[in-house]
């Protein structure tokens, strides 16, 4: 574990007016670097943003040592920095006529286009300087694809408390800050709660309430309105890396984190996970995620993407750098990996997103929980469509199918149709509709399904345009109306309608 002292925050402000002032920020670095060396960047190949900050200017100074990591004239740095202040706070360190960071420091742009900053051990902003690959224990990491996929999905709206559970170097927590008035983080690793302070100072945010302990231990009995998590969900024989392994048997850690979310929640609040779960030999996985959820709330589990058991090992022995180590031993940790997954039946392992909301129908024993497979691509950030679909699940639990006829629909913004047939078809094999925006969900849908769908615009109740819809095609009005409700219902679920409040 590092014993490295971490800078001192008291004179973040004048360091953050001095990062702004140089355009060192997340638009800045685009126009410096150029998309290329920005996007190679995330490929953690440096080459290319070094080449383009050759020049003598603040911000290509402030680049090459808090971003790449390379030592800096004095001189130089002093023209970019208060540079007296961070060499006695400890951002950064003199030798000779050089200077060099302690910190790995990276502009981050706010969901509103605020200038934040996220610090992380030197060379482990993903996608930084050195990228992964560190064997240091208690390394903390910085901002990546699994950090940013969580704070895109979370709901964000204005609550009195927020929990951030495995903080790192604090990305979720600044996210809450602008909406929730308290926030708490907690980690396992003390030095994760440093760098979550050194963020939140620099980006300008308030502080938080850091807490070091596992899983929910340092909050006790204290329940709030969001929590978020992501974990380190990786399922791996033993903890090496703190940063990544769970330290519980197979996906124990993640099913713990959600089971015992829900004694923590507000009624109305959302507790948010990324997370790992095995796919087991003779076992469903729906059925195995369906068994987290706890008592008193409603979920939305969306499966993002499957490996299998060597695909699995393969990227996370990567992820440490164990495939530049010794052949031998390589292959002796490939075969522990292996060893540990034939112990747990385990054939491969799923990762994707679990939101859990407190509601009083679900503590009443009419849970909702939506369980399912989406690898496709999707529109962030996701957290508005996340609240919609927990929003369309009440709706849903209200109105029974009677309702339903009676009620009014619009049909939802950005949904287009699609016809599939062959050239020159009189008519179409079949007709999808499909979305634009949030899930970018598409669905199958027969003329009846179609018609109704394009006619929703609120002025009439679902049983009224059934009946001309029946008029039309010369069907039976009352069997068109009994078989359709499970269709609009699915449509609705899905977010390809939206029912017009109070027209029911």
């Amino acid at each position: 574990m590092s014993t490295t002292s971490l800078p001192a925050s008291a004179r973040t402000p004048r360091l953050r007016e001095a990062l702004i002032g140089a355009a060192f920020t997340a638009d800045g670095l685009l126009e410096r670097l150029g998309a290329p060396a920005y996007a190679a960047l995330a490929r953690s190949e440096t080459v290319p943003a070094l080449r383009a900050t050759r020049g003598d200017s603040p911000l290509d100074t402030l680049v090459r040592l808090f971003l790449l990591q390379s030592p800096v004239p004095a001189a130089r740095a002093a023209a970019a920095l208060p540079l007296e202040e961070c060499v006695e706070d400890g951002w950064v360190v003199s030798e000779g006529d050089l200077v060099r960071a302690t910190v790995d420091v990276r502009p981050y742009g706010g969901p509103e286009g605020e200038d934040w900053f996220i610090v992380s051990d030197l060379g482990c902003a993903v996608g930084g300087a050195g990228g992964i690959g560190s064997h240091e224990e208690a390394v903390v990491l910085g901002v990546g694809g699994a950090s940013t996929t969580l704070a895109g999905i979370t709901v964000r709206r204005p609550v009195a408390s927020a929990l951030d559970l495995g903080a790192g170097s604090g990305i979720q927590a600044l996210h809450a800050a602008q909406h929730a008035t308290q926030v708490t983080a907690t980690d396992l690793n003390p030095r994760a709660l440093e760098f979550t302070r050194l963020t939140l100072a620099l980006s300008g945010a308030a502080p938080a309430d850091l807490r070091v302990g596992s899983l929910y231990e340092p909050v006790g009995t204290s329940t709030y309105d969001l929590i978020v998590s992501n974990p380190p969900f990786v399922i791996s024989p033993g903890a090496r890396l703190t940063y990544r392994d769970g330290g519980m048997g197979g996906d124990d850690l993640c099913r713990t984190l959600v089971q015992q979310a829900g004694d923590r929640l507000n009624e109305g609040g959302y507790a948010q996970f990324l997370a790992n779960w095995q796919h087991v030999e003779g076992e469903e996985w729906q059925d195995r995620l369906r068994s987290w959820v706890p008592q008193g709330c409603d979920a939305w589990i969306v499966q993002r993407e499957v490996q299998d058991i060597t695909q699995y090992a393969e990227l996370w022995l990567r992820d440490s750098g164990d495939h530049r180590t010794d052949p031998a031993a390589y292959a002796e940790r490939y075969e522990a990996w292996l060893d540990e997954f034939e112990a747990r039946s385990t054939k491969a392992v799923g990762f994707g997103w679990i939101t859990l909301r407190k509601s009083a129908a679900a503590g009443a024993g009419d849970p909702s929980v939506v369980i399912e497979e989406w690898p496709h691509s999707v529109e962030q950030p996701l957290g508005p469509a996340v609240e919609a679909h927990f929003v369309r699940q009440d709706y849903l639990r209200e109105h029974d199918d009677a309702a339903l006829l009676a009620a009014h629909f619009t049909l939802s913004d950005e949904v287009v149709q699609e016809q599939v047939g062959l050239p020159g078809a009189e008519d179409p094999e079949h007709v999808v509709l499909r979305q634009n925006r949030g899930m970018r969900r598409a669905t199958k849908v027969d003329a009846v399904g179609a018609g109704f769908a394009g006619v929703c615009d609120g002025s009439l109740p679902a049983g009224r345009i059934l009946d001309a819809i029946a008029q039309l095609m010369a069907e039976d009005p009352v069997l068109l109306r009994d078989r359709t409700p499970q269709a609009i219902r699915l449509l609705v679920e899905e977010g390809f309608l939206e029912p017009v409040r109070g027209g029911a």
